[in-house]
């Protein structure tokens, strides 16, 4: 494949290995992050890159995503594909690379797989959830966790930090964005918890075994210690039910028939956690926003040419209708 040809004599140092032949595919369906399968006679791994083009946001650092990776597995947690070689030489790909482990199992993207039916997908709503509640619990301190993020005032650097992003990839004017991260920038929490969160927890970035629970969750490059309630907010942002608009469903198939709604979900994590979640609107709010704004930032690299990808083109459609749905959302105090 074009871009991979010192890979091969890359690894044999590394290893000290013969020079492998490189059977490399690219996996479809993400939106950010390259994902490529590597596989040679002896091996089989999956490849991490950042997207091709001009460098957005901190969330395509490969060097970070590996190191939390190394650490979650120093701290216990199984639910992860072990991380196996860290490159940031740039000289072979490009940019930062890593190999982590290939996982076995399903991932569900924007179209249900054959034989699934609302069973499954009942029982997947349940132990995502699970698999959220258990990350939120981890100890952070003698893990070494917490040094993995800066959980003081986090929620105000979140919102500030979005809104700047936002703003520095805006393409279009967008009143109803725009009045939300007002409205956020005026109600945030008085306090917040802290513990380790993912930043981006919705089904694709699961795989799932075929009882329905989760083997491993995947794509940690933005994750770090902070409000909880943050993730949960972006999750139920992703967290699309059947009314919503169309376009506001390409990223989960949570509005298919057996997935919790989100005023579920929301119940059911607050039977299993101790946190305050009658503050949940103000994180609600805040994950349609910080999706918008990824939408925002991946539809301008489309704009400037460094993506022909075409399901990117329509991403301008996903901004705004995330936007209309968070003041929509704050008038009527309803998720």
């Amino acid at each position: 494949m074009e871009g991979f040809e010192k890979l091969p004599a890359y690894l044999s140092a590394q290893w000290s290995i013969p020079i492998p032949e490189l059977n490399i595919k690219a996996f479809k369906g993400g939106f950010s992050n390259l994902t490529y399968l590597i596989e040679s006679e002896t091996f089989s791994y999956v490849l991490r890159r950042p997207p091709l083009g001009n460098k957005i946001s901190k969330a395509h650092d490969m060097v970070r995503e590996y190191k939390i990776l190394i650490a979650l597995e120093k701290a216990g947690y199984d639910k992860i594909p072990k991380a196996i070689l860290c490159c940031e030489d740039e000289s072979i790909l490009g940019a930062p690379f890593f190999l982590m482990e290939k996982v076995e199992g399903l991932i569900i993207r924007n179209k249900i797989p054959e034989g699934l039916n609302s069973d499954f997908f009942s029982a997947l709503s349940t132990s995502s959830i699970d698999v959220l509640l258990e990350l939120h619990a981890l100890e952070l301190d003698e893990s070494g966790l917490r040094n993995l993020g800066k959980p003081e005032g986090y929620v105000a650097r979140q919102v500030a930090g979005w809104s700047e992003r936002y703003l520095k990839s805006q393409t279009d004017e967008l009143t109803e964005l725009k009045d939300a991260f007002d409205w956020l920038a005026k109600n945030q929490p008085i306090s917040s918890s802290v513990a380790f969160i993912h930043n981006d927890f919705k089904f694709d970035n699961l795989v799932i075994r075929e009882d329905a629970s989760v083997s491993a969750v995947l794509d940690w490059e933005m994750a770090t210690v902070g409000d909880p309630l943050m993730d949960l907010g972006t999750t139920l942002a992703y967290w699309a039910e059947e009314g919503d608009p169309d376009i506001l469903k390409m990223f989960n198939l949570s509005y298919v028939k057996g997935n919790f709604s989100r005023a579920q979900l929301i119940q059911y994590y607050a039977s299993k956690s101790n946190l305050d979640l009658s503050n949940i609107l103000f994180y609600y709010v805040f994950g349609l926003c910080k999706v918008a704004v990824i939408a925002q930032q991946i539809y301008k690299r489309y704009r400037l040419g460094f993506s022909t990808d075409e399901r990117f083109s329509v991403l301008n459609q996903v901004v705004e209708a995330a936007g209309i749905k968070a003041m929509e959302s704050i008038k009527s105090n309803k998720i």
